[in-house]
């Protein structure tokens, strides 16, 4: 019997302390996967354990943001989540990292990942899909150049090998990126937020960002941030392909 979308089970890991900002996560990843409640298993890096058995009867994997957490620094649970994602690869579990799981993808698998506060993006940007992005079963559907919203200082600094770019932005490469072969991806923006979340995180981590603490360049940002629906089914999308196996017939 073909699998239904509803019976699909998700494990979001997630790297945040601010309890209002966990909840709001977990409800946007459910709104833009398409999901109900039931079927996202919520894991907190910070606090939770991060065992193998974390992934037992997950069909795939989404990693969110982190807000005051860089994937630069060591922290003492950064070896257990990345011997995760080294099992994830292994078994050719469906990954989709989003801002610091993007970062955290490009380390776990041998890129270098640097925190760059010169090259800060927040609120709406443009990024531009490569050859190879307009070929890409998840984003061939997507015009060549589209928006997104971002939160970040860290940047991917040189991609993992067997890693393939498949966007850009006017400002940095790598913003998306796939490692060839598996179902594994990561994009430097949210395609999970709306533009009313968006506000909602650069008000709650708005003193970590030092291009923020000017007033009027922040009332610039945040009055610019709009919807970006270009991407907003880009995770439904994913687990359509990954985990249900259905063949995209929407490539432009």
């Amino acid at each position: 019997m073909p699998r239904r979308f509803q019976d699909i089970r998700v494990r979001l890991f997630q790297i945040r302390e601010e309890e209002h900002v966990l909840q709001e996560e977990r409800e946007s990843f459910l709104d833009a996967a398409g999901l109900a409640p039931e079927q996202l298993l919520p894991t907190n890096v910070l606090r939770d354990p991060l065992t193998v058995s974390l992934l037992e009867g997950i069909d795939a994997v989404f990693i969110g943001g982190a807000g005051a957490y860089s994937v630069a620094d060591d922290h003492p649970w950064m070896p257990a989540l990345i011997e995760l994602l080294q099992h994830i690869y292994r078994h050719n579990i469906p990954l989709f990292g989003s801002c610091w799981g993007h970062q955290l993808i490009a380390r776990a698998y041998g890129g270098r990942v640097i925190h760059d506060p010169e090259h800060t993006e927040v609120g709406c940007f443009d990024v531009t899909l490569t050859p190879e992005g307009k070929c890409d079963p998840l984003f061939c559907h997507l015009p060549e150049r589209f928006p997104t919203l971002m939160g970040h200082q860290d940047r991917v600094a040189e991609l993992p090998p067997q890693a393939i770019e498949l966007a850009y932005s006017d400002t940095l490469p790598y913003q998306v990126i796939r490692m060839q072969g598996k179902p594994i991806y990561g994009t430097q923006f949210h395609s999970e937020l709306n533009a009313a979340c968006e506000r909602e995180r650069i008000l709650t981590y708005r003193q970590h960002y030092p291009v923020l603490h000017d007033e009027k360049r922040f009332r610039e940002i945040y009055n610019a941030i709009e919807d970006t629906p270009h991407v907003r089914d880009l995770l439904r999308r994913f687990l359509n392909i990954y985990v249900l196996h259905e063949q995209p017939a929407d490539c432009l």
